[in-house]
């Protein structure tokens, strides 16, 4: 009787019974046979009897056991009971030939340190990037058109810095439409409707109007554009002709002739441009006192707190023929609105969101004109100054007038000394003005 399965021939005998030829088992031998129980010597896989395995030959090793998990020395994995086929017992997969402990092993802890640094890394260097792209995009905005290096016989300078905020009406840039909206009327040229001087310095921070009908002298000058020298010849007029006679040089040598005070920076803003800040920052809040109209301004208010647009804070801060002191009170609610714009740019809400802060430097920056030696720095300081100065840090005040002639209005040539010698020294001023 022939012991192998039928249709099997001597060849296959050869290469089931003995092994193939090749040293290495074939991809079908490397899967271990199970076997369902201990037979006894020359019986079959299943209890028949049958002849032992022909011997081996040809070099070929004999091949271990597998009965019972038993081979290559008792340490053979047992194999498919427990799913832990070629791997290590954690269950993990063959890495191949190189991996000492037959799997991947246990996947290795996150680093939170490392991950928590590189992601600070790249925020900060994110931040900065942004933070100096900004910079230079802004800088590049600034008009830089006053050139103070023409203004002559400039006097000695003190300690602190002195800004002239100039607001001019300008229409510049203004649609028929607009200037009909924001009631600026057709005026060719612009004029100054508001001048302040502010110092800033470690004894506080200090707003003082000029009036733009303060009584003034015209000094000798040098013509911003002709490059003439022109005599002063004693002539007085009122502050805001100096500016529409030869533009902002004349007007810093003008105020620094009549003052004795040195100004280190200068800043100008149109119509347009005013009524653009306010709006880019979502309006300005603002408690008015007392409601006024004013049918040349188109200025229409009620008392208590309120938010301004642009339109109607430019209303707001033009407005004089409501008011019985005429331009000494327009200069106080132009230094009211002023710091309160200050106060609502420097928020954070302003600051840290990119949605308010490009548009409100866009338009901030693309309306403001300034001297030539003006820098961002030199600008945020202007700006946090007049923060300070609404906030309580500071003095606001009218330059000190003692009367009037000719319907100009005469500073008092006393308190204007004392006022300008505590800003040269950086003192705390201790001078009232109107």
């Amino acid at each position: 009787m022939n012991d192998w399965p039928e249709g099997w021939s001597g060849d296959d005998r050869d290469r089931y019974g003995r092994g193939s030829a090749s040293a290495q088992p074939e991809s079908a031998r490397v899967m271990r046979q199970v076997r369902r129980g201990q037979g006894a010597p020359g019986q079959g896989a299943y209890g028949r009897q049958g002849p032992s395995a022909p011997p081996y030959g040809n070099g070929v090793p004999q091949q271990p056991s597998y009965v019972d998990g038993q081979g290559y020395g008792g340490d053979y994995d047992s194999g498919y009971n427990t799913g832990q086929v070629y791997g290590s017992p954690g269950g993990g997969g063959y890495d191949g030939p190189g991996d000492p402990g037959g799997g991947r092993g246990p996947r290795p802890a996150p680093n939170w340190r490392k991950r928590i640094k590189w992601t600070a890394i790249v925020v900060i260097t994110g931040l900065v990037v942004t933070t100096v792209g900004t910079y230079f995009w802004a800088d590049s905005k600034l008009n830089r058109e006053v050139d103070l290096s023409k203004v002559i016989d400039r006097p000695e300078g003190g300690d602190g810095t002195n800004y002239l905020i100039v607001g001019s009406d300008s229409r510049a840039g203004l649609s028929s439409e607009q200037k009909k909206q924001l009631h600026t009327g057709s005026a060719e040229g612009k004029r100054t409707d508001s001048m302040m001087i502010l110092h800033t310095g470690s004894n506080g921070d200090t707003l003082v109007s000029l009036p733009r009908d303060s009584d003034v002298e015209i000094p000798t000058f040098v013509g911003s554009e002709s490059g003439k020298t022109y005599k002063g010849t004693g002539r007085h007029v009122k502050l805001n002709a100096a500016y529409a006679e030869d533009g902002p040089e004349l007007l810093v040598r003008t105020v620094e002739y009549n003052t004795g005070l040195k100004i280190d920076h200068y800043v100008e803003i149109g119509f347009a441009g005013f009524a653009s800040i306010v709006d880019a920052v979502g309006g300005v809040e603002i408690d008015i006192d007392k409601g006024f109209k004013d049918k040349y301004s188109g200025a229409d208010f009620k008392a208590g707190k309120q938010t301004l647009n642009g339109d109607q804070a430019l209303a707001f801060v033009r407005t004089r023929h409501a008011f019985a002191a005429s331009d000494l009170q327009r200069t106080k609610n132009q230094q009211k609105f002023l710091a309160a714009l200050a106060h609502q740019v420097a928020t954070p809400g302003t600051v840290l969101n990119p949605f308010k802060l490009y548009p409100t430097l866009g338009a901030g920056l693309d309306s403001l004109i300034v001297d030539k030696d003006m820098g961002l720095y030199d600008l945020g300081s202007m700006f946090f100054a007049m923060k300070g100065v609404n906030g309580g840090d500071g003095t606001s005040l009218n330059m000190p007038i003692s009367g009037s002639s000719g319907g100009n209005l005469v500073w008092d040539k006393a308190k204007v000394k004392q006022l300008v010698q505590e800003l040269n020294n950086d003192e705390k001023v201790t001078v009232s003005g109107n």
